[in-house]
């Protein structure tokens, strides 16, 4: 791997960290605010809110600013989320903020991969990437929920800035402060990332221009054959995990009884499982093999029911590490091939705003559908149901789509892969 590889995968550590700390941090404080059980969990779709609205124009900025600028931007953008979060705007609209940051972030961190490596390293940075962004979830799900534990929030709460009341007075609101540090360590690192010799592509001024575009490069996306097939399997993934990482708590919290420290644990828990799996799949699977791990998609949804008949500690753990593993497996070759094509489609910022849009927008339906269920006393297990019901019957719908493609369509599918297979350099 090139040098400014491993910039970026540190720039991606931190500020990783940073977000999933947050999130733990920010469902501590609606808790202790006595906020609703709904307005936690519409957290998630707070956070893919700008994903979505923002699609059309944060990929062609990436492609027209060099990204690791477009990292530092977009740092300093959740610098402010907390700061909001601090100074007393809604931690909804607060987080929607920090969303914005990671919306603009995205496209740059991914995009710069197909910059800088050749696709036959795709697969296998895509690993890297992954298990380190989810080490960063493992650890900042455990670190958030122990700056929320007495010992660290006393440790915190016992910094005072000379002259200055500042305000933080509780355990969520000194955890949200050391975030900042965390997204300024990330900063740093992004002002060292190397311009590459990729050519930037001239933002259209025009908003509707930028609308037009992205209408267009969605639909190129969706209409290829092999795109279609990453997109589809991606976006369910990670609108599924997505609202996972908060029905985890949930689900702690009526199976096992435990509070958002011993939850957030948990939910490291099960990014353990997808770090392993993800490196696995950077080392066995092949670009052009990738469509083989479409099975496994299935098998997940079907695993998720198991986690309704749990509720001791010592048979959660394993399965949680099981089931992030299938996940992790399944995803990293996925995101590879989508990346490989949309950069020969239409170019990498672009693709991955595309791929943004999708999945986010998939991470706002269920959240949204998620928060419904919640209004209306629907319990985790519930959720947990019919999350793993859909997934399981989307992933089947998606594998026969695969087939019917190769049936119907056998010289372009053998294209498509021959210049998956042919990429070596």
């Amino acid at each position: 791997m090139k040098k400014g590889f491993y910039t970026i995968m540190s720039a991606q550590f931190f500020s990783s960290l940073a977000d999933n700390a947050l999130f733990v941090a920010a469902v501590e404080m609606l808790r202790t605010n006595g906020s609703a059980e709904w307005q936690r969990a519409a957290l998630v779709p707070m956070f893919a809110l700008f994903y979505v609205v923002l699609a059309p124009f944060v990929g062609a900025f990436a492609d027209a600013v060099p990204k690791g600028k477009v990292m530092f931007i977009s740092n300093t953008i959740k610098v402010v989320g907390c700061l909001s979060m601090l100074l007393g705007v809604h931690p909804l609209a607060a987080y929607a903020i920090v969303g914005l940051g990671a919306a603009a972030y995205s496209p740059a961190k991914y995009g710069i991969l197909t910059e800088l490596l050749p696709p036959s390293q795709l697969v296998k940075a895509n690993g890297w990437i992954e298990g380190l962004t989810i080490a960063s979830i493992i650890l900042g799900a455990v670190f958030g929920g122990q700056l929320l534990g007495e010992r660290a929030s006393s440790v915190l709460l016992s910094f005072d800035m000379p002259f200055m009341d500042t305000g933080i007075d509780t355990a969520p609101e000194a955890a949200i402060a050391f975030m900042v540090v965390l997204y300024g360590i990330a900063a740093l690192f992004n002002l060292r990332i190397p311009r590459t010799d990729a050519p930037l592509q001239p933002l259209n001024a025009s908003t509707t221009g930028l609308v037009r575009e992205f209408a267009g490069c969605n639909s190129r996306l969706w209409q290829d054959k092999l795109g279609q097939i990453s997109l589809g399997m991606t976006t369910l993934f990670w609108g599924v995990s997505g609202n996972m990482r908060y029905i985890v708590f949930a689900w702690a919290a009526a199976a096992l009884g435990y509070g958002t420290t011993q939850a957030s644990a948990l939910a490291g828990v099960v990014a353990i499982g997808t770090a392993v799996g993800a490196v696995v799949a950077s080392m066995a699977v092949r670009l052009d093999k990738a469509t083989n791990v479409i099975p496994l998609g299935v098998a997940m949804g079907l695993l998720m029911l198991v986690l309704n008949f749990i509720d001791r500690l010592w048979l959660a753990v394993p399965f949680l590490i099981l089931l992030g593993g299938v996940g992790g497996y399944l995803v990293v070759p996925m995101n590879a091939l989508l990346q490989h094509r949309g950069h020969n489609l239409m170019g990498a910022g672009r693709s991955i705003a595309v791929q943004n849009f999708n999945e986010q927008a998939c991470i706002l339906g269920l959240g949204a559908l998620y928060t419904i269920l919640t209004r209306f006393g629907v319990s985790a297990f519930g959720s947990i149901t019919i999350f793993g019901l859909t997934v399981a019957g989307i992933m089947v719908l998606i594998g026969r789509w695969h087939r019917n493609n190769l049936r119907r369509h056998p010289e372009e599918m053998d294209r498509l892969l021959a210049i998956a297979r042919s990429d070596k350099h």
